[in-house]
């Protein structure tokens, strides 16, 4: 279901972001809550322009498709602008060990020290600026995004990846 930014529909950034749901997996409590940050964050503040374009506000569909990436940007008026298909392997790695990370963050909250915990919300911090810097990369060239559009377009990515 798509999320709609409400008072700041303007050119250059995004009105509306949504995940295929044939592209999810099962996921759990905590990826789902991520998913709806993210998304939210994303809707709130965000710098997104295709390359060449000048319009917009802009309705983002994320979707797998074999092992692609799809980026479909169309207006909000669903006028398609522009669809990019992305390799999933170079963000294969660095997803995998982000849900690791996670996973164990997740755990660790309930019962571990808070030392323990500050270690891990590092490592998955540091993981997830590597995954944010792989994403400026790989759309240099296509969209026009800065690094938080980048670290919150991760999160969702990370959530297309996550198969429970």
């Amino acid at each position: 279901m798509p999320r709609r930014a409400s008072s700041k529909d303007n050119t250059g950034r995004l009105a509306a972001v949504t995940l295929d749901e044939a592209s999810l997996g099962r996921s759990n409590d905590d990826v789902e809550h991520e998913r709806r940050v993210a998304i939210y964050d994303l809707l709130e503040d965000n710098k997104f322009r295709p390359v060449g374009h000048d319009g917009g506000p802009y309705a983002l569909q994320l979707s797998i498709s074999g092992n692609r990436l799809v980026f479909d940007v169309r207006l909000t008026d669903n006028t398609p602008v522009i669809a990019h298909l992305l390799s999933l392997a170079p963000f294969r790695r660095v997803v995998k060990d982000y849900f690791v990370v996670c996973d164990s963050y997740y755990m660790a909250i309930r019962t571990a020290t808070p030392d323990r915990i500050e270690a891990l919300d590092m490592a998955r911090r540091a993981l997830h600026d590597e995954g944010s810097q792989l994403m400026l990369e790989r759309l240099k060239r296509k969209v026009d995004i800065d690094f938080d559009t980048a670290r919150r377009l991760f999160t969702l990515i990370s959530v297309l990846h996550w198969k429970g």
